[in-house]
Parts: C-alpha cells; structure tokens; sequence
C-alpha cells in the first residue's frame, strides 16, 4: 500500500489510499486482527548486553574485523538502517582523532531530500570508533563504500548490499546464541531500548536515530524492558493486610 500511495503522489493523479473508505477499511482490518491477538511481530532489539555476545564472535579475521565495525557502527551512531549501513561511504565520514569519527548521513528515510541539519552528523566514538578505525587499516579502504565483501583469498570485493547486512547480523547473532528473533533493524531497535534504559532523553534519541515521531521511538520499548522501568513498582513493598 505504501508503494502504491507514493506511485499515485508521484504521478500527481488521486490516490486511492487516502479515499476515507479505503482508510477506515484498513482500520477496522487492524482492529480486527488485533482482537484476534493476530498482532505484527517486531523483532527482538539487540541492546548492549547482547550486543557484546554477539560481538565476540567477531575474530581477528578480515570477514571478523569487517563484520565488528560493520555492527557497531550501525548500533553506535543512532541504530541505522541496513540500507544507511550498505549506502555507507567515505566521502561521508571523518576523522576527528585516532578511533573518533563523525559521519554525515545525507540522505535517511526522513530526509530524502538531502536537507543539511546538524544532526546529519553522527559520531562514532569509543568502541565503535576503535573497531572503524582497525577495519580501515586493515582492508586499506580510502574511497567508496566504506563497508564491502570480503571474497576468498581475503580479498575486497564490492559495496554489501542491504540484504548483506541483514544477513551478516542474523548470522552473528546465530553463532553467538542469543535467544530471540533478529535481524538488522535489531541493531536500531536495540539503540532506542537501551537509551530509553538510560535515561536518555527522548531529544537526544531522537536526534541519533533521526526519528521525527515521539510515538515510533516510544514505540520501541520493548515489553520486556518496561519491567524494568522505575514506573513497573510504584507500591513496592505494601502491607497485604493478613
């Protein structure tokens, strides 16, 4: 439906998709698979601490060292998207001090437009900038995609794909044994799920991720981590009266 509504905004002729019927079909379809207990199923958001299991799979390897700045970078400069991680290129990135980085991202889901905004600027600090900084070092990489495919013989083949990256993070989560369902967006939703476990603003969130919506990144608190939140136990320790 997506695609089609932005086919007809594109070809400036009416769009079907906004027809009120159209759009109180959708509604009641949704409400009724809602009640079904028939709800979309996101994917389990890969926070810090499975984060780092997932990491030390990652070897001294060419394919290890790629896949290690691959995961952090995209976790570390505001969970990006994998096709902000695959479009990734180092006319875009640069270098603050050893193992700082900063990246521009231009072009985004929410800035299609290529507007310039301060926080196009994403750092890549600590960690992720240490793990950068060794993969560029290593693969000799100065120009083009900044991550690429590593053939046999270790040598670099071309940019990954978005489906490559969603491929590498289901299969290191794979190997590491992490419990749960993952894929690339894992990486995003565990950015958020760990920042709101932090107490980070939501400002601050936002400006990392480039969310426009409070709602979507309010969103990504997982259930599981609500339990954990200073609200789960207001009455705390109370007298049951027996």
């Amino acid at each position: 439906l997506a695609v089609l509504s932005k086919a007809h905004q594109m070809r400036d002729v009416k769009n079907p998709c906004q027809d009120p019927k159209v759009r109180e079909l959708l509604s009641r379809t949704r409400k009724a698979y809602a009640k079904r207990g028939e709800l979309p199923k996101k994917k389990d958001a890969l926070t810090k601490d499975p984060l780092q299991l997932v990491l030390a799979t990652c070897d001294d390897s060419l394919k290890g060292k790629r896949d290690r700045a691959l995961l952090l970078f995209a976790w570390a400069s505001g969970g990006r998207r994998r096709s902000e991680v695959a479009a990734a290129d180092m006319k875009f990135l640069k270098r603050l001090a050893p193992g700082e980085f900063s990246y521009e991202l231009v072009f985004s889901k929410t800035n299609q437009s290529g507007v310039d905004r301060p926080e196009n600027h994403k750092p890549v600090l600590g960690a992720a900038g240490a793990a950068l900084e060794d993969w560029l070092l290593i693969s000799g990489i100065r120009e083009g995609a900044l991550f690429r495919r590593v053939l046999k013989g270790g040598h670099l083949g071309g940019p990954l794909s978005a489906a490559s990256v969603r491929d590498i993070v289901q299969a290191r989560c794979l190997l590491a044994g992490v419990d749960g369902e993952f894929s690339a967006h894992s990486l995003r939703a565990g950015f958020v799920t760990e920042a709101a476990l932090r107490k980070v603003s939501l400002a601050d969130t936002m400006a990392m991720t480039g969310h426009q919506s409070v709602a979507v990144v309010l969103g990504y608190q997982r259930h599981g981590e609500t339990s954990r939140s200073a609200a789960s136990n207001l009455l705390g320790e109370i007298s049951t009266g027996s």
